[in-house]
């Protein structure tokens, strides 16, 4: 069972459909003991930083979410989720984040193409990964206005171009994944992205 935590921000609704469309077992919660149950976790998020932050800490998520990974339990952060990976963000104001991928999150600057990027772009892989082919050659759905940077270069697994700016869209360090694009938006290539996640959830390896 995976479980998408809940901490009142999030595409709860969009992510549990491709789940359910991939016949993964699920549930959205923010109970610690669902958590803990759970075979992986999924940290979804739309709005800004600070606000998620917030909302995890007096949600007493934090520490939860830490512990979780320190016990090995797969983790996948989608968009705002996976910005609250790294060590912290100047949106709106400097936030720590759960510090779990270094590097900082900063606002995307290109006069030469919109702010906030929004969406699909091709993404280009720097390796080969659990959830990612090197053969595949895969479009994504993006919705954003701030990027990761000051990153791991060993942590980065694919990137997209967008304009002049080079938008790290997939990280991974061990067990912790994070997305900045949507996958459950982004057709069949991000379904195969999640369903290769829940086959690692389960011990299964790559999945299909």
């Amino acid at each position: 069972m995976i479980a998408i935590i809940d901490y009142g921000m999030g595409n709860l609704h969009s992510v549990s459909n491709a789940l359910s469309s991939l016949g993964l077992p699920y549930r959205i919660s923010n109970d610690p003991a669902v958590l803990e149950q759970a075979d992986g976790l999924i940290l979804p998020g739309v709005g800004a930083f600070p606000d998620c932050m917030k909302n995890l800490q007096e949600s007493g998520l934090v520490e939860v979410i830490l512990e979780q990974v320190r016990n090995q339990k797969p983790l996948l952060g989608i968009c705002l989720g996976m910005q609250v990976l790294f060590e912290k963000s100047y949106e709106v104001e400097e936030t720590k984040g759960l510090g779990l991928l270094q590097g900082e999150i900063r606002l995307m600057k290109d006069p030469n193409v919109k702010i906030p990027h929004i969406g699909w772009n091709r993404l280009e892989l720097t390796q080969e990964d659990l959830l990612l082919a090197k053969d595949e050659q895969s479009f994504v759905y993006y919705v954003h206005s701030f990027y990761a940077q000051d990153y791991k270069e060993e942590d980065l697994i694919a990137y997209s171009n967008y304009g002049n700016l080079k938008i790290p869209g997939y990280v991974r360090h061990g067990h912790v994944f994070g997305m900045q694009y949507h996958p459950e938006k982004s057709g069949k290539a991000g379904l195969r992205m999640l369903s290769r996640f829940g086959a690692l959830c389960e011990g299964k390896g790559q999945g299909q």
